[in-house]
C-alpha cells in the first residue's frame, strides 16, 4: 500500500495537480490496493479536521488579516525607522525590523510577504534596485512562520500528538527568531556597503523613539498578551486565537480608527481561503497516515536508522538533509502532515528532546519556503513586485544561507532553542506532564496553569 500511496502521490504532484487533492488519490489509490473499504477515507478525514486546537489557524489567520487592515502597517514602519536611525541599508532594517514585529501579530510567512511587499518595496525601489529590495523583504516575511504565534508550529504540534505543546514551540522560536532578525540585518548593511547603496533614515533620538514606541504599543502588546497567555496556561491556543481577533477588532476601531465594517467581510474571506487550504492539506493527509500506520511505516523506519546509527545526532543530521531536499520540492504544510507522524515517534525512540526536534523540523521546512523550486514566500514577493524570480534566487541567497547558519548553531548546541521554554514554563513543554487532582495537567490547557501555581 505505501508503494502504491508514493507513487500515485509524486506522479499526480508532478503533473501539477494541487497537492491536497494528489494526497487524496493517492489515499484511494492505497485503500484499493489494500483492499481496504473505501468508507474509511471520509471517516479519517473528518476525524483529522475534527481538531480545536486546530481551530487556533483560521483564527490567527483572521486576526492578522484584521490587523494588517487597521493600519498596523503605518505604526511599526515608524517604530522602526526610529529604532534604526541613519545606517548603511537603513530602509532594508526597518523592513526586518517590521518583519519581525508582523511576524508576531501575522503567524504566517506568506501573509507576511504579502503586507511587508505591498507596503515597504515601492519605498526601498527609491533607494536600492528591485533585486536586493524584494530579497530584504522576502527574508523579513519568513520570520512569520519563526517568532510566535506560528501557524507551521500549531500544525506541527497537531501532527506530533501529545508529545510536544504548542506553547513550548511558540518560546522555542523566540531567540533563534532573534539570532535570523540580527543575521538578515547584518547581510543587509554589507551588501548595502558593497553595492554603494546611500544612507537612509534620520539619526536616532529618544524622544522620536520613544513617541513611535508609544503609538506602536497596543500592537506591540498583543503578542504578549496572547503568546504570554497561551505559555502561561491561562489559556489555550484556540482561545488565544479568539482573543487575538477580538484585540484586534478592538485595536482596529478604537485605536488606529482605520478599521471599518466594510473590511470585515474581505479579512474574513482571506483567512476562510488560507485555512480551507490548511484543513484540506490535513484531511486528505489523513488517509496516507493511516496507511502508513497499517504498514508500520515508522516502526520499519525507526529500525532502519537505528540500524544506520544509534547516535541522535546522526539521526538529527539525516533527518534534517531529508528536510532540506523535501523543503524544496514540496510545500511545507504538506511535508508536516505526511512527515511529522513519521519522523516524530522516531526521534522518541532516540531519546531526542521532542521541542529540539520539533523547531528544527519547522524551520528546516521554514527555509524551504525561501528555496527554488517550491519557494512559497519567492512566488508571492515576485507576483507583487514583478521582480523575476532568476533576480530574486540571485539576490535571496545570503539571507538562506543565514538561516542555514543559525539551524546548524540550534543543532550544535540545542539551548538556543529550550533554554527560554525551560526558564519561562518547565509544565508546558510538553503534551501531558503530570495529573493534579486525578485530571491532565496538559501543555495547552488551564491545568497546567493551577498546576504550575500550586508548585510555587
Amino acid at each position: 500500500m505505501t508503494i502504491v500511496v508514493i507513487l500515485v502521490f509524486f506522479t499526480l504532484a508532478l503533473l501539477g495537480m494541487p497537492l491536497a487533492f494528489a494526497l487524496g488519490l493517492a489515499s484511494l489509490g492505497g485503500l484499493l490496493a489494500g483492499g481496504i473499504e473505501l468508507s474509511v477515507l471520509p471517516q479519517r478525514m473528518m476525524h483529522a479536521v475534527d481538531s480545536f486546537p486546530l481551530m487556533a489557524i483560521p483564527l490567527f489567520m483572521l486576526a492578522g488579516e484584521l490587523m494588517v487592515r487597521a493600519g498596523i502597517m503605518k505604526r511599526m514602519i515608524h517604530f522602526a525607522n526610529a529604532l534604526v536611525g541613519r545606517v548603511h541599508g537603513g530602509l532594508a532594517h526597518v523592513a526586518i525590523v517590521a518583519g519581525m514585529m508582523l511576524a508576531a501579530v501575522s503567524g504566517a510567512a506568506v501573509a507576511s510577504a504579502s503586507a511587508l511587499g505591498s507596503t515597504l518595496v515601492p519605498a526601498m525601489r527609491k533607494t536600492y534596485d528591485d533585486g536586493y529590495s524584494s530579497a530584504v523583504v522576502a527574508s523579513a516575511a519568513n520570520l512569520g512562520a519563526i517568532i510566535p504565534p506560528s501557524n507551521a508550529m500549531i500544525v506541527y504540534a497537531l501532527m506530533a500528538g501529545s508529545a510536544v505543546s504548542v506553547g513550548g514551540l511558540f518560546m522555542a522560536g523566540v531567540v533563534p527568531g532573534i539570532l535570523l532578525t540580527l543575521g538578515f540585518m547584518t547581510v543587509a548593511s554589507v551588501l548595502s556597503v558593497k553595492r554603494g547603496f546611500k544612507l537612509t533614515g534620520d539619526a536616532f533620538s529618544f524622544r522620536t523613539a520613544a513617541i513611535e514606541a508609544w503609538r506602536a504599543l497596543p500592537v506591540l502588546a498583543m503578542p504578549v498578551v496572547v503568546v504570554g497567555g497561551i505559555v502561561g496556561g491561562v489559556f489555550t491556543p484556540t482561545e488565544g486565537a479568539g482573543i487575538a481577533v477580538a484585540y484586534a477588532v478592538i485595536v482596529g476601531f478604537c485605536v488606529t480608527r482605520e478599521l471599518k465594517i466594510s473590511d470585515l467581510a474581505p479579512a474574513l474571506f482571506q483567512a476562510a481561503i488560507g485555512a480551507a487550504m490548511v484543513g484540506a492539506l490535513i484531511a486528505f493527509a489523513a488517509g496516507v497516515t493511516f496507511l502508513f500506520t497499517i504498514d508500520m511505516v515508522p516502526a520499519a523506519m525507526a529500525e532502519f536508522l537505528q540500524g544506520v546509527s544509534d547516535n541522535p545526532t546522526v539521526f538529527l543530521v539525516l533527518v534534517m538533509s531529508l528536510l532540506i531536499v523535501v523543503g524544496m520540492f514540496i510545500e511545507s504544510n504538506a511535508a508536516y502532515i505526511m512527515l511529522v507522524p513519521l519522523f516524530a515517534p522516531v526521534a522518541g525512540t532516540f531519546g531526542i528532546d521532542p521541542l529540539l526536534f520539533g523547531f528544527l523540523f519547522v524551520f528546516n521546512l521554514v527555509i524551504g519556503m525561501m528555496t527554488p523550486p517550491v519557494g512559497v514566500v519567492l512566488f508571492v514577493m515576485s507576483g507583487i513586485t514583478r521582480v523575476k524570480m532568476a533576480a530574486l534566487i540571485r539576490n535571496v541567497w545570503p539571507y538562506v544561507a543565514v538561516q542555514y547558519a543559525v539551524l546548524i548553531l540550534c543543532l550544535i548546541f540545542p539551548g538556543i532553542v529550550t533554554w527560554l521554554p525551560r526558564a519561562l514554563v518547565p509544565t508546558l513543554m510538553y503534551g501531558t506532564v503530570c495529573t493534579n487532582g486525578g485530571k491532565s495537567v496538559t501543555a495547552d490547557g488551564r491545568w497546567a496553569w493551577e498546576f504550575w501555581s500550586a508548585k510555587k
